[in-house]
């Protein structure tokens, strides 16, 4: 766990240097595309003189100034397979990006969705020894926590604070110079695979880049998808991409609970390709042009022509009506939202006060989604597009830019992180002493 600690807080730092000097680089890892924004930090009042533009909710801090996508390759399951076309799509995504933006970039936060997270809940109390509290007793609180075998190769990707309560007083967010006796937290830790961490790592470092920053892709989604009432008063957010759909609960203003299912609209594309007989790429067209999730009489007189250049007259002048098609899409889909379902129900989401639920990612975005959705999610669903980010190109507003708009988000204003305090050092070596003590008495 030090090793980690030592490596998000040199991260942290890298941040804070690339936003110092002006210019950092967002990265969406995805399976079915790679997204590259270049963010420029020159703080609220340039901008506003420039533009004519209000402060927008706190995202006049930074102007979008590149932006570029290109076909993800070499990506599965939102998880690095061939390193090589990964490392070709990176670079084309970021030399384009920073084309567009005229300028060079050194450092890139990015994100990913699969890895397997997983989500615990850890408590720690810490008694005070002066009445106020100091930024080195939230650091202490933090580290009385005890931290869970993650099981083997897991590392912490999150480790967020998610409440403070000082005496009887709950619900805190920042205790920092209140007064009491006994400080309490609650935090929130997200650990995932680590092998797939150290490929995206990998891959960004043969890309010349330097990585100042890692997060969840389901996370960041729900920040930039979720508006702050559903933030505060409990609100799902479901990312559906190309190859795994990211899940994310927040409750008051900070993530609770996050997971993700292996499936996502790449599946779908799939299932065409096999009942049709015909290449991804037609399979993807005639997914996007003419998909659905609902058939009426119309759609069986509506019909598609499959076109091809297989160089078989007969096969390339076939047509099928929409009815087929959705035949064919419905029960990929349903199969999605009932593992969604599953996992919604295992987090015990029911006991939330809001059950909003809110829909975004590349997937989304098939007609009949959220009718579907609400039949199998319960009933308050709705489809969620991010939030408008000053110099985001329009063709970058849609629901499949939720995770790089909130990566953005992410970028400008982090979240409080458990190594973004001081580590104390009298708490470390006492309690890997304390264990190794037991574990002496256990095994001898």
């Amino acid at each position: 766990m030090t090793d980690l600690y030592t490596s998000q807080r040199a991260m942290r730092n890298m941040r804070k240097a690339a936003m110092q000097r002006g210019v950092i680089a967002i990265l969406d890892v995805g399976t079915s595309k790679i997204a590259c924004l270049v963010l420029r930090f020159d703080g609220p009042d340039r901008m506003r003189e420039q533009d004519g533009v209000g402060p927008m909710a706190g995202q006049s801090q930074f102007r979008v100034i590149g932006a570029a996508t290109t076909r993800s390759r070499g990506v599965r399951f939102g998880e690095i397979a061939v390193m090589n076309e990964t490392e070709r799509a990176i670079r084309t995504a970021v030399q384009a990006a920073q084309k567009m933006a005229n300028v060079r970039v050194d450092h890139v936060i990015a994100c990913f969705s699969g890895a397997e997270p997983r989500s615990y809940g850890l408590a720690g109390e810490w008694e005070l020894q002066d009445s106020v509290v100091t930024e080195q007793d939230v650091s202490r609180v933090l580290a009385s926590c005890d931290v869970p075998d993650l099981g083997q190769g897991r590392e912490v990707l999150h480790a967020q604070p998610v409440n403070f309560a000082l005496d009887h007083r709950s619900g805190l967010g920042d205790p920092r110079g209140q007064i009491g006796h006994r400080l309490a937290v609650d935090m929130h830790l997200l650990s995932v695979d680590g092998d797939v961490v150290q490929n995206l790592l990998y891959c960004i470092k043969r890309c010349d880049l330097e990585l100042a920053g890692i997060a969840s892709s389901a996370y960041v989604s729900g920040v930039s998808s979720l508006v702050e009432d559903e933030q505060e008063l409990g609100a799902a957010c479901i990312d559906m991409g190309g190859g795994a759909t990211g899940l994310s609960i927040f409750m008051k203003k900070h993530m609770i609970y996050a997971d993700s299912v292996r499936m996502g609209g790449d599946h779908v594309t799939s299932d065409i390709s096999k009942g049709l007989q015909v290449p991804m790429a037609v399979a993807e067209r005639i997914k996007t042009r003419h998909g659905g999730l609902y058939a009426t009489g119309m759609d069986d007189r509506e019909m598609i022509d499959i076109g091809g250049e297989s160089g078989d007259w007969e096969k390339d002048r076939r047509q099928i009506s929409r009815t087929e098609l959705i035949g064919i899409m419905r029960p990929r889909v349903e199969e999605i939202l009932e593992e969604v379902r599953g996992t919604l129900d295992a987090a015990g989401f029911d006991s939330l006060p809001s059950q909003q639920i809110v829909l975004t990612g590349g997937g989304s975005q098939i007609p009949g989604l959220d009718g579907l959705a609400t039949r199998i999610l319960g009933q308050r669903v709705r489809l969620g597009r991010p939030l408008r980010v000053q110099g985001l190109p329009q063709a970058a507003t849609g629901a499949a830019f939720a995770s790089a708009v909130g990566l953005c988000l992410f970028a400008a204003h982090p979240q409080d992180e458990w190594w973004d305090f001081e580590i104390p050092a009298e708490r470390y070596p006492a309690r890997s002493l304390r264990r190794a003590v037991k574990w002496f008495k256990d095994n001898w």
